[in-house]
């Protein structure tokens, strides 16, 4: 009998202990891929390395399109009580975030002494978008900043040092029209350089403004600085870019055909995201080079992408498991896999002091651009209401672009409009 109750006994703690293993935390994470490289591929990959090392934990990832989609499908499950926990989502949509009351700041989720000091281990630039009054609400990942990619081969055949691309912005209308390349008819088969005006305008505005000295918008997100002076400069030099120095094609042109123009040898420099590093290293069948934007009062590019963002609703057994995938995805070696991957930079000082991207980075140099900019970076445009506001400023360059409107004008409109959007807050 004793040794029946025995085996009964250690079948039923064999049943419980079996039971415990397979009940597991599941965390859906909501994440854009439209941005350039081959994104599924690579979180998939750090995903299943995180549940192989956290078997407790399951992760359903699901891939939204781009960030404004991510927000958007993210923002629709929670509200119809579908489970989300987690999220990618642009560093911009903070203060959005905030006004639906449907984050959580990680200074509520994080408990001992190690996660408190690595809320504190990420370039600061970076946490200009995740941080608001002394309070964390994002976490950087894929992150960027504008750079400069050029076609070392156009400039030999024009002449120009390959290795001096332009550092100023005299130096980019004047370099610029020594790229630009016609044939026998007088028509242009190469421009010298392009600037995208479509899919994020605001973007690049918000780098020709750092240059000459000026920022779009307060940290707190209620108030903007479009019609300063610096700002309409800024924009009648980008205007004058195609208009005047006949160096780019006028009228807007198209962030996401851009890349493929620069590969295709359409354009001799391009302003795009470093997140297109990888994808331009694999494809590229020239020479190219990847140097910081040119200066005018200063150097200066925002800062760019997605942060990780907590949902309030997650449960606090769910919170805990978010913050290990965070902690997981962010830690200096996955970072590491992550920048070599895609282009996007290590979000940590830690991460480039890890082997793999050391060496990496030694072997292509290009891969520290990102990184050594961010000592001359500001925050993207960031406000309450932002996607309205964002749209008036980018409205405003598209017009003066399209010569619809003069900078002085356009910006004056854009910065009405946002002070009444803005006024509330």
């Amino acid at each position: 009998m004793l040794n029946r109750r025995n085996t009964r006994l250690a079948l039923g703690l064999t049943t419980l202990l079996a039971s415990a293993a397979q009940a597991q935390t599941a965390l859906t994470l909501y994440y854009p891929v439209s941005v350039g490289g081959p994104l599924t591929q690579v979180v998939d990959g750090m995903i299943a390395d995180f549940e192989r090392q956290n078997p407790e934990i399951d992760v359903n990832a699901i891939y939204a399109g781009n960030y404004n989609d991510a927000r958007v499908k993210a923002l629709a499950a929670l509200q119809s009580g579908q489970p989300a926990q987690l999220s990618v989502m642009f560093s911009i949509d903070v203060h959005e975030l905030r006004d639906l009351d449907a984050i959580v700041p990680f200074d509520e989720v994080v408990e001992t002494a190690a996660e408190r000091q690595w809320l504190q281990s990420f370039y600061p630039a970076l946490m200009e978008n995740g941080a608001v009054d002394g309070t964390t609400w994002g976490i950087p990942f894929q992150r960027s900043t504008i750079v400069m990619y050029y076609n070392k081969e156009a400039f030999r055949e024009a002449g120009l040092d390959p290795e001096q691309p332009p550092k100023s912005w005299d130096e980019l209308a004047e370099m610029g029209q020594k790229l630009v390349k016609k044939d026998a008819d007088g028509q242009v088969e190469r421009w010298g350089a392009m600037i995208p005006s479509t899919g994020y305008p605001y973007w690049m505005f918000g780098a020709l403004a750092k240059q000459n000295g000026a920022v779009l918008m307060n940290s707190a997100g209620n108030e903007t600085y479009f019609n300063q002076p610096e700002m309409v400069e800024a924009l009648s030099y980008w205007r004058d870019l195609s208009r005047k120095y006949h160096v780019m094609p006028e009228g807007t042109i198209e962030w996401g055909t851009l890349r493929q123009n620069f590969l295709e040898q359409k354009t001799a420099i391009m302003w795009h995201s470093t997140g297109n590093l990888t994808a331009v290293k694999n494809n590229a069948k020239f020479d190219f080079g990847v140097a910081m934007l040119p200066a005018h009062k200063n150097f200066g590019s925002p800062t760019g992408g997605g942060n990780f963002y907590l949902f309030k609703k997650a449960s606090p057994e769910e919170r805990k498991a978010a913050l290990q995938l965070v902690q997981f995805m962010t830690s200096p070696e996955q970072a590491a896999k992550w920048s070599i991957a895609t282009g996007y930079m290590g979000v940590s000082p830690a991460a480039y002091d890890t082997a793999a991207l050391k060496q990496y980075v030694q072997s292509f140099p290009p891969a520290a651009v990102a990184r050594d900019q961010l000592k001359y970076a500001t925050a993207e445009l960031a406000t309450h209401q932002s996607g309205r506001v964002r749209k008036l400023l980018d409205d405003a360059i598209q017009a003066v672009l399209n010569g619809q409107a003069e900078p002085q004008a356009a910006l004056d409109t854009a910065q009405k409009q946002a002070q009444r959007i803005l006024s509330r807050y």
